[in-house]
């Protein structure tokens, strides 16, 4: 079996660059896997330094079989150093593994990444492989399952799937029926699909949901494990698109999580899904309750004003 090569983007943030380096370094894979890491440049005054002793840490990493550093010039964004960087590699391997400056992995996020690239390659179902899952008591015979929704907190593909690739938020909203709208949306959880609203509209400038919709319209699946092999240490407000959440805070449990059984047939776990949309609806319920509270209090307020 040939390993992926890993991709690794990385910015200002040097504490959590360390800890992910450092997880890394502790899979039983990492010295035998090329290492792309794709450091983007400072977009103003405040953030030159960081930048910088990002950069000087960066030389002095080891414990892979290769490590290529690429600093970009200028400010490229994580969105459009990510489409770059993965088309750049995926297009001369056939296979990448890929993960943000914020995902903290398992010791055995490579040896599932790979194992599950190699058993699925010849798979055309199966689109993309996850090492994240929701905190939700998720059990499966295999402890994997498949659904086609795409996460991205530490993640594989091939070329001939990623080649489906392609930013355009504005022929999504003008040529999806409702219908996909809402089952793209999770029956219309109010995730993803306002994500391709904001990116149409500038609000945001992100890559992900775009992968996702390529999923979602060739019908893809994605795999994702019952018990998450990372952990985001990116949800303190210090991201570029993640705020201050714990919402997705995870027992880390996976660290036990080394032997894995991957389904023969590629088939939508119904119930993996539904628990999940639950969850999104529960979250969505929860925050909507809150603004109701949040605006009965502030009318209050105006009133014995």
């Amino acid at each position: 079996m040939s390993l992926a090569p890993i991709a690794l983007f990385v910015y200002n943030r040097l504490d959590h660059t360390k800890q992910t380096i450092t997880a890394l370094q502790k899979n039983e894979l990492a010295g035998k896997s090329e290492l792309f890491i794709y450091s983007d440049a400072s977009n103003n005054k405040n953030t030159t330094s960081e930048v910088k002793g990002v950069r000087e840490y960066l030389r002095t990493i080891d414990g892979f079989k290769n490590i290529t550093i690429v600093e970009r010039k200028n400010n490229w964004g994580l969105a459009k150093s990510i489409i770059n960087g993965v088309t750049s590699i995926v297009n001369e391997y056939g296979k990448i593994i890929v993960l943000e400056d914020d995902i903290v992995t398992s010791p055995y996020f490579l040896k599932f990444m790979n194992q599950a690239l190699d058993f699925y390659k010849d798979e055309g179902k199966v689109w993309h492989i996850s090492g994240w899952n929701y905190p939700l008591n998720i059990k499966t015979k295999e402890n994997l399952f498949f659904w086609n929704t795409m996460n991205c907190w530490g993640w594989a593909t091939w070329e001939d799937r990623w080649k489906h690739f392609n930013k355009d938020p504005e022929k999504l909203i003008n040529n999806w029926s409702l219908e996909q709208i809402n089952s793209f949306d999770l029956n219309n959880s109010g995730v993803f699909w306002k994500q391709v609203e904001d990116n149409y509209f500038k609000k945001i400038d992100t890559w992900a949901i775009f992968w996702y919709s390529a999923i979602f319209e060739n019908k893809g699946l994605c795999l994702n494990p019952c018990d998450s092999l990372v952990q985001n240490i990116g949800l303190d407000g210090s991201g570029t698109n993640c705020g201050n959440n714990n919402d997705f805070d995870l027992n880390l449990d996976f660290l036990n999580l080394n032997n894995f059984i991957f389904p023969e047939k590629p088939v939508i776990s119904i119930f993996a899904t539904n628990r999940i949309v639950k969850y999104y609806k529960k979250r969505k319920s929860f925050f909507a309750k809150g603004k109701r509270k949040l605006k009965g209090i502030l009318n209050s307020w105006k009133i014995n004003k």
